[in-house]
């Protein structure tokens, strides 16, 4: 095969601006080959350089040193640059960053356009386009009126409307539901197989790396590994100290296997794993109930309210052509003290929702009362202090010259004491692992990570009794996930705070939240402890949701006919369930 991809001992340095600090190196030496009709994942953490390396395959950035040559043609040959850009296209992270016209056909048809393409040919490729990424009903819409994840599909659509015989995507389907992501990858393997399509797919999604080709891993703007996923992956402890993470399925085996249980090879995925552990499991003699249609008691205790939403709706642009009922009769209650999780398919409602919690949107009909406060008229200001919001991309929330001064920016309109607001911001960032040398720098010379938590300390500093988080650990690596995470669960039990989170990671709302409320088409279709929402299968599929991946593991241990008897949510659940029946059947494992 040819090579689509070609790198030879690249390296790329970005400047600040401060003339004290030194330049920072993104990539260093990377060589690479990747060839025509390849699927390969790259994986690594914020900042390794992976989308820097990204950058410079489209010829966005051009190399200090070394050369990048795609389908034959120099990225450093300026006459030559659209060829290369037509034959590789590049969807980004944040799809704000790509989208350019007034209506979502408009921002499809941009690329062909340029690319002088007929009228009519240019109409085929972007009805063709939308339909594949699940869009075409959204043609005529104004692409901010889409959620995050629907405008990152149209992102999608308008690179493949281009017909490129290379994609790359930087993290392009963090912002997705999982139904939505399994969308893509079926669209990017099809467009792989089907029509010889180079993908380069970056990703902190180790699931989608268990479908590729080949798997790169960076590390400090160095290759430092690829292979094939089981190459990848059989390197578990390498992996981690990477600050990667490996597929649940695998973490599974392998830390069956350090329990003693023989396992020769790690399986990447469930239908591995069911060959793996037949040796050990047995199957259950005469019918057994179906613990995916049982409810279980959960250890949820209800708590006093800190929420009431009562018969909530919202419609945007009500009396317009436009108009879209966002939430429909909504009814819940949050309580003190609790983890709540919402999850549901992209544009069902749940920034909406959230965003009456603190009064940034108005209700149409219903009300919705914080600690006895109305999300209106008078309370409005004294509700806000109570409700801390950070959005999808917190790092877009910083401002100001300093850290420091980004931080107290909430404080300053307090009146509070300089003494005092030193003292709550020393306070968070202890809470939050910032290191006090941060504090005089600018918030934009941090890292994706550094930046983040900075976002949450503004928020955090104000002290309120609510935290709501919007897709906290979208476009963070496994290390800065798990983080976060640990930064929330030592909120809630030291401080108090109540957290709501929206994710769509179902892993992460398994392993953290209490409760999780489900929303579909604006609906509130219910909310139950976790266990409770995550055995109703059939019911969160249809919402085109899905289950953690060892809570289908187990499903499907189930329908295979072995005695699994309990929904078990995480990894951890998983190793003690299998090592107690395995030890019950053999009487110990070796």
């Amino acid at each position: 095969m040819n090579e689509m991809i070609k790198t030879d001992d690249v390296y790329y340095e970005y400047f600040t601006q401060n003339v004290d600090d030194i330049v920072v190196q993104a990539v260093k030496g990377v060589s690479m080959s990747i060839r025509q009709g390849q699927f390969v994942v790259v994986l690594g953490r914020n900042g390794s350089g992976k989308s820097t390396l990204a950058r410079l395959l489209n010829g966005l950035l051009i190399p200090r040193k070394g050369t990048v040559i795609i389908n034959g043609i120099h990225t450093h040959n300026d006459e030559l640059i659209w060829e290369v850009r037509k034959t590789l296209g590049l969807v980004l992270q944040n799809p704000d960053n790509q989208i350019v016209a007034t209506t979502v056909e408009e921002d499809v048809a941009f690329g062909p356009e340029n690319l002088g393409i007929s009228p009519a040919e240019i109409r085929i490729r972007v009805d063709e386009s939308l339909r594949m990424v699940d869009m075409e009903g959204y043609s005529e819409y104004s692409p901010h009126m889409l959620s995050g994840g629907q405008k990152q599909r149209i992102a999608i659509a308008g690179i493949l409307a281009m017909k490129p015989k290379c994609i790359v995507l930087d993290e392009a389907t963090s912002m997705l539901d999982p139904r939505g992501r399994k969308e893509v990858m079926d669209v990017l393997k099809k467009l792989n197989q089907e029509k010889g399509i180079t993908i380069v797919l970056i990703t902190h999604h180790m699931e989608e790396a268990v479908e590729a080709d080949q798997v790169m891993v960076m590390e400090d703007g160095r290759l430092s590994l690829t292979g094939t996923p089981r190459q990848i992956f059989e390197n578990v402890e390498q992996i981690r100290r990477a600050g990667l993470d490996i597929p649940k399925i695998t973490a599974l085996a392998y830390n069956l296997k350090k329990s003693g249980v023989k396992i020769d090879r790690l399986p990447l995925n469930s239908e591995e794993m069911i060959k793996t552990l037949k040796g050990f499991l047995k199957r259950k003699n005469g019918e057994s109930p179906n613990l995916f249609s049982q409810l279980s008691s959960g250890k949820y205790e209800k708590n006093e309210p800190i929420i009431k939403v009562q018969n909530l709706s919202h419609i945007y642009m009500q009396g317009s052509a436009f108009e879209k009922a966002a939430l429909d009769n909504i009814n819940l209650t949050v309580n003190k003290g609790e983890i709540l999780g919402i999850i549901g398919q992209t544009g069902s409602g749940k920034s909406t929702l959230v965003q009456h919690f603190n009064g940034i949107l108005k209700a149409t009909s219903g009300t919705v009362e914080v600690d006895g406060l109305k999300a209106e008229g008078k309370d409005l200001k004294e509700l806000r202090q109570k409700v801390g919001l950070i959005f999808q991309y917190p790092e877009h929330q910083l401002f100001e010259e300093t850290v420091y001064k980004d931080i107290i920016f909430g404080l300053t309109r307090m009146g509070i004491p300089a003494e005092e607001m030193k003292a709550k911001v020393f306070h968070t960032i202890d809470l939050l692992g910032i290191s006090p040398e941060l504090l005089d720098k600018s918030p934009f010379e941090l890292s994706g990570g550094q930046k983040r938590r900075v976002a949450i300390a503004g928020v955090l500093v104000m002290e309120p009794m609510v935290l709501i988080l919007d897709e906290p650990t979208a476009g963070l690596d496994p290390q800065g996930s798990i983080e976060v995470f640990k930064i929330l669960s030592r909120l809630n039990k030291q401080e108090g705070t109540t957290i709501i989170i929206i994710s769509h990671n179902m892993d992460d709302i398994a392993a953290y939240c209490d409760r999780v409320a489900v929303m579909n088409n604006g609906r509130l279709v219910f909310c139950d402890t976790a266990p409770n929402v995550f055995s109703r299968y059939e019911e969160l599929r249809s919402y085109n949701l899905d289950i953690p991946k060892i809570t289908d593991l187990f499903r499907k241990l189930h329908e295979s006919g072995y005695n699994i008897s309990q929904p078990v949510l995480t990894v951890d659940e998983a190793q003690k369930s299998l090592l107690d029946i395995i030890n019950a059947n053999q009487g110990g494992v070796e």
